[in-house]
């Protein structure tokens, strides 16, 4: 075991490689319209927009060294892969994540995890044609298996995990179809992550996406249908920005008692869920607002984000100038 002291010199060495590679990284040629580029220590989305890698926490890059060194002492370890690969991505280098998932199916070629993580880690640096691919072959090896839940790298404050293997599998697959706009596979798939779990969690997230695909679709009654689940008494854990969004839906509270910032995630996810809300609602330069709002904030990487980035230039034509 490490003890404290050289734990924390050991973060602050690689802390320091961390900035070091980033400054010494070379640049690339700058996104073009529609196309992400991935550098070492940069971002380009397809709207051209730059982001910095910034340094990790200390926590995270403190358990990201564990990871590391438990994979490195076992690297035919099946779940020593998956965390390095995790605690890698925690850190924003997804392609670094992938690399590492790539090299685990090889190994593993029927492993329905590394598939998971590596087409939520294709969807990150928008590679959606590619994460459907894992997504479809992470679904296939699930048929027939038992339903597991799955650990949080990152747990929430109460500390339950509240998703499962087969449910982040379709979530994902449902998210990939949705960034590329093949709604009726989206669905299909949301449908699937609904089923594949009864807490509330699970609900609520599935949900959301189920009503605004119908909504997308123009069926109005369908999308309502699927809000029968919703009630006042769900104990929801950590899918709160979804929770309540799917109670603005339902006619359960206004908009106004939305939080409309971003910058993280469930903020991210709130404002891009009141965006898609009056863009289906027929007052599409209020989404159109709110939508380039949000692609403004630092969380490139948020589900909200990409969503609202993959709308501009799919409804609003919007590229990179």
């Amino acid at each position: 075991m490490i003890d404290v002291p050289s734990r924390i010199w050991l973060c602050s060495i690689v802390a320091l490689l961390f900035l070091t590679n980033c400054k010494e990284s070379k640049k690339k040629a700058p996104a073009q319209p529609g196309k992400a580029v991935v550098e070492t220590d940069t971002f380009s989305t397809p709207l051209g927009k730059v982001y910095q890698l910034s340094a990790p926490s200390p926590k995270l890059l403190d358990a990201y060294v564990k990871a590391k060194k438990t994979y490195e002492a076992n690297p035919k370890d099946l779940d020593a892969l998956i965390w390095y690969g995790r605690r890698t991505a925690y850190l924003g280098r997804y392609a670094d994540a992938i690399d590492i998932y790539s090299k685990g199916i090889e190994t593993f070629p029927n492993e329905p995890r590394l598939y998971r993580h590596r087409g939520h880690r294709f969807v990150s640096i928008r590679q959606f044609d590619k994460a459907i691919v894992d997504l479809e072959k992470a679904g296939q090896l699930i048929a027939g298996t038992e339903n597991k839940i799955e650990q949080d790298g990152m747990p929430n404050a109460q500390n339950i995990p509240v998703s499962t293997l087969h449910g982040n599998i379709w979530y994902h697959l449902g998210l990939a179809y949705y960034l590329v706009h093949d709604n009726e596979k989206a669905y299909t798939a949301y449908l699937n992550c609904r089923a594949s779990g009864e807490l509330p969690d699970n609900i609520v997230s599935s949900t959301h996406w189920l009503y605004m695909i119908q909504r997308r679709l123009g069926n109005l009654d369908m999308a309502n249908e699927m809000l029968e689940p919703i009630s006042d008494e769900m104990k929801v854990i950590e899918n709160q920005s979804y929770y309540e969004l799917c109670k603005l839906y339902k006619g359960m509270i206004p908009t106004d008692s939305l939080i409309q910032t971003t910058g993280s995630p469930s903020n991210d996810a709130v404002a891009y869920g009141l965006a898609n809300w009056y863009f289906y609602n027929n007052k599409e330069e209020e989404a159109k607002k709110l939508m380039e709002q949000l692609v403004e904030s630092p969380s490139w990487s948020s589900f909200g984000y990409i969503a609202a980035e993959s709308d501009l230039i799919h409804y609003f034509q919007k590229a990179d100038q």
